[in-house]
C-alpha cells in the first residue's frame, strides 16, 4: 500500500517578516537583518515544526531608487545568506537551507565552491535557489552600465547551471583514499577535470571541494515566465511560485509538470510550492483585525513606492490612491512573471490604486490567506488536493510571531489530517523532500560507454 501524499513546507524568512511595513509592528524583531539570535530562533522554530527548509531570497544590490521610499524600508540590509546558513547549520540537525544566488552577477566556480562547502558543513542540507536577478540596481555593482536583457540572462543561466553541476562532479564520492601507509591521498582515476568552454564561460576545474554529500545541493527555481518554466523543467527540483487563484496555480502546475518528460524526468522529480502569506486569528474577525492593523502601518510614500515598482515609465502624479488603477505596462526587463501576475490582479477586478498597493503590500503578489488555524489548513489543503501544489512556501507576515503561530496552530492540524510528517524522513534535504540523489555525470557516462562497447 502506497504512503499517503504529504505536504512539503518551506519557511520563507525575510528579516522582520514579509509585510512591507513589518518592521513597524510591535511584535517584529526590529533589528532582524543583523541579529543572528533572531535567525537562530526562527530557524529552530521551523525545525520544531518539521519544515523541510528555511529559504532566504537575496539580491546583489539594494532594491528601489526613490530616497523617500528607501528610508522607510526595514528590509534594505541583511546578512548574505550562505554565510548565515553556514552558522545556522551548527545549531540545527535536520532542516534544510535554501539560499538565493545569481547566475547573472556571480561566477560558476565560486558559487559551486560555496554551495558545496555549505552542503558539507550542514551534512547534506543545502539548496540553491537559481535566479537571473530582476534588480536593475545590481548592474553597476559589477562594472556594468546596464542590466542584461531577460533572454540573455536566461541563456547564461542555463550554461551556468550546467557548469556548476560539472564542477560538483569533479570528484567521485569515494575519490579520497587518505592511505597513510601508501602515501596516496586520492585516486587520480576518480578526479574529473571539467574543461568547459562555452558561449558565456570558460572553466577548467576541478573544484577544490569534494563532491557534496547530496551529490548536488537541491536546485530550486522561482521564475514563471516562459523561459523560467522551461529552465525549471530542465533543471529545477523545487519551484517557489506565486499564484493568486486555484485556476492559475493548476495551470502552472500542469504546464511545468507536463514539460518534464521532454527532459527525461518524472513528475516526482520536481516539487511545486506556491508562496502563502497566512494571517492567523483565533476567530475570522481577529484575523481580519490583524490584517487591517498591518495595512495601517504603510506610509503613503511606501504605497506610491510599491506602485512605482510596477508602473515603470508611467506618471502617477496625476492620480489619487482612490482612482481606478490604470493599465500596467506590458513588458519589463526585470521580473516578467511577477509583472504578469500583478497585471492579472489589477484587471481581474476593477481595483483602485489603493486596493492594488494593499494587495501587494502583504506578499508582493503571492497568495494572502486569512482565518482561523482550521481555515488556513483548509485553504492549503484545497490547493494540495486539486493539482495546484506539492506543498507551500510559508511567508510569515511578521517575525518571529508569524512563524510561531503557524508551527503551533496550523502544523498540528495538518498532522492530524495525515497531510504532514510527524518526524523527519532523513537527515538530508533531498531525503526529506523525497528527491533522488543524482549520480556523478562522469561515472554515468563511463558506465554508458562500457555498455555500448559490451
Amino acid at each position: 500500500m502506497s504512503k499517503k501524499r504529504q505536504f512539503r513546507l518551506g519557511a520563507f524568512i525575510q528579516a522582520t517578516g514579509h509585510h512591507v511595513s513589518a518592521w513597524r509592528h510591535p511584535d517584529a524583531q526590529i533589528d532582524a537583518g543583523f541579529n543572528f539570535e533572531h535567525y537562530k530562533e526562527i530557524t529552530q522554530t521551523a525545525e520544531r515544526g518539521l519544515f523541510d527548509a528555511v529559504f532566504l531570497a537575496d539580491s546583489p544590490g539594494v532594491w528601489g531608487g526613490d530616497p523617500q521610499t528607501q528610508r522607510r524600508n526595514g528590509k534594505l540590509v541583511h546578512f548574505e545568506p550562505v554565510t548565515l546558513f553556514s552558522a545556522l547549520s551548527s545549531v540545527t540537525q535536520n532542516i534544510g537551507f535554501i539560499s538565493t544566488a545569481s547566475t547573472t552577477y556571480e561566477e560558476p566556480y565560486t558559487l559551486a565552491r560555496k554551495f558545496a562547502s555549505l552542503d558539507h558543513l550542514s551534512k547534506g542540507r543545502a539548496g540553491w535557489n537559481v535566479v537571473t536577478t530582476g534588480n536593475e540596481n545590481a548592474a553597476r555593482n559589477f562594472g556594468l552600465e546596464h542590466h542584461p536583457e531577460h533572454s540573455q540572462r536566461y541563456e547564461r543561466a542555463e550554461e551556468f547551471v550546467q557548469v556548476v553541476k560539472g564542477l560538483w562532479d569533479s570528484w567521485e564520492d569515494d575519490a579520497f583514499i587518505r592511505d597513510r601507509e601508501s602515501g596516496i591521498y586520492f585516486d587520480s582515476n576518480k578526479l574529473h577535470v571539467l574543461n568547459h568552454k562555452g558561449k558565456h564561460f570558460s572553466v577548467k576545474g576541478p573544484l577544490n571541494v569534494g563532491r557534496p554529500p547530496q551529490g548536488y545541493p537541491v536546485i530550486v527555481q522561482a521564475g514563471a515566465s516562459e523561459a523560467g518554466r522551461d529552465l525549471a523543467a530542465r533543471t529545477a527540483e523545487v519551484i517557489f511560485t506565486a499564484n493568486q487563484t486555484l485556476a492559475d496555480a493548476q495551470e502552472f502546475y500542469a504546464d511545468v509538470k507536463g514539460r518534464l518528460a521532454k527532459y527525461g524526468r518524472s513528475p516526482d522529480d520536481l516539487k511545486i510550492m506556491p508562496g502563502a502569506f497566512p494571517i492567523i486569528g483565533r476567530t475570522e474577525e481577529e484575523a481580519q483585525e490583524k490584517y487591517e492593523f498591518l495595512q495601517s502601518l504603510i506610509h503613503p510614500d511606501v504605497a506610491w513606492g510599491i506602485l512605482g515598482n510596477y508602473y515603470k515609465g508611467v506618471d502617477l502624479s496625476k492620480y489619487s490612491l482612490d482612482d481606478v488603477a490604470p493599465e500596467l505596462p506590458s513588458d519589463t526587463n526585470n521580473n516578467k512573471s511577477r509583472l504578469k501576475l500583478v497585471r492579472d490582479l489589477a484587471t481581474r477586478g476593477t481595483l483602485t490604486l489603493r486596493q492594488l498597493y494593499l494587495s501587494l503590500a502583504t506578499a508582493r503578489g503571492h497568495r494572502t490567506i486569512l482565518g482561523t488555524p482550521e481555515s488556513i489548513a483548509d485553504q492549503l489543503e484545497e490547493w494540495f488536493n486539486n493539482g495546484a501544489a506539492d506543498g507551500f512556501n510559508i511567508m510569515p507576515p511578521i517575525l518571529p510571531t508569524g512563524l510561531d503561530e503557524f508551527v503551533n496552530l496550523v502544523v498540528p492540524i495538518l498532522q492530524k489530517r495525515g497531510l504532514f510528517r510527524t518526524e523527519y524522513e532523513g537527515s538530508t534535504l533531498r531525503e526529506n523532500l523525497g528527491l533522488r540523489r543524482p549520480g556523478n555525470q562522469f561515472v554515468v557516462k563511463q558506465v554508458e560507454e562500457q555498455l555500448v562497447l559490451a
